[in-house]
């Protein structure tokens, strides 16, 4: 399937509210510096930088608040910077562009598929990332708002973090690449209704034949986001990330992943989220970020 190229508009977000580890809010910088707009300009796309949406730093905000006696760390200030993002993506979607929202960590994907959802009333999120982030206040063993985007997005979290007017449902979201869950986590995703392709689907059943399997539990969706947490990957081939989990897809899975979704055609924005420069060696994970990209984007071998 094919469609016609529309304008692609890059956000960078430079967040790193939602998780404990510093150093994801260099994330934007590290992708764009790899070279990102050039490399989709390369391959045929106009491409619009819209800079960055504003985030606080942690020193500027007070770290502890909580949900119904729960800890939920810099919940207030992550609901308003995701409010942004939410605009940000409704702009592009009403001005039929594509977009990339470039992490931050993941929390930035509350605001982005949130405004995603108004592509239409079938919109599908595929959601590639080493953990769930299907957590609460209550279940969360850190409070770290980026473990609790899935949960907010279907409006199963604190109210401040449901933003928009469209709620997430189950059968709109598939996760690959899952492989490290809380207990409580993995109790809930199970019965969600979500369907969960963890590494050992991809082990048994290669990753062509999980990402038809994604696409059909998606059906006849009519725009899909991708959201790519960089921790999906193993860290041998991803090492600068937030929370690396050993085990992850190797360099071809993660590229047939997009690829394959590139095929399909209804691929209109994508989240790249939680590169970390600082624990990175000569930015080495952002230009693998990059390349993915690429994948997404139309590039193929030959």
């Amino acid at each position: 399937m094919t469609r016609t190229a529309c304008p692609v508009r890059i956000y960078g977000v430079p967040m790193d509210l939602g998780q404990s580890r510093r150093g994801v809010d260099m994330g934007p910088s590290a992708i764009r510096y790899a070279g990102l707009q050039s490399r989709l300009e390369n391959l045929g796309w106009t491409v619009y930088d819209a800079g960055n949406i504003n985030a606080p730093v942690s020193e500027q905000i007070a770290a502890d608040e909580t949900f119904e006696g729960h800890s939920t760390h810099h919940m207030s200030a992550i609901a308003a910077v995701a409010q942004e993002i939410h605009d940000a993506m409704l702009k592009s979607v009403r001005a039929n562009e594509d977009a990339i929202f470039l992490g931050g960590d993941h929390s930035i994907s509350i605001g982005s598929i949130s405004g995603a959802l108004h592509r239409g009333d079938k919109v599908g999120v595929i959601w590639v990332d080493a953990h769930g982030d299907f957590n609460t206040p209550k279940t969360s063993p850190s409070g770290n708002i980026h473990g609790m985007v899935v949960t907010s997005l279907m409006g199963q979290g604190p109210s401040i973090l449901s933003i928009g007017e469209r709620r997430l449902k189950p059968d709109q979201i598939v996760m690959i690449g899952t492989r490290d869950l809380d207990f409580e986590e993995r109790i809930a995703l199970r019965e969600s209704g979500i369907k969960v392709m963890t590494m050992r689907d991809i082990d048994e059943d290669g990753m062509a034949n999980v990402v038809r399997s994604a696409l059909e539990t998606l059906g006849d969706v009519e725009a899909i986001h991708v959201s790519f947490d960089m921790d999906s990957l193993d860290p041998t081939v991803a090492p600068g990330v937030g929370t690396p989990v050993q085990g992850g897809l190797n360099y071809r899975e993660a590229h047939l992943l997009l690829e394959m979704l590139a095929d399909d055609g209804r691929v209109r924005s994508m989240d790249i989220v939680e590169v970390n420069p600082i624990l990175d060696t000569f930015n080495y994970t952002a230009e693998i970020a990059v390349g993915l990209a690429a994948s997404l984007f139309g590039q193929r071998i030959i």
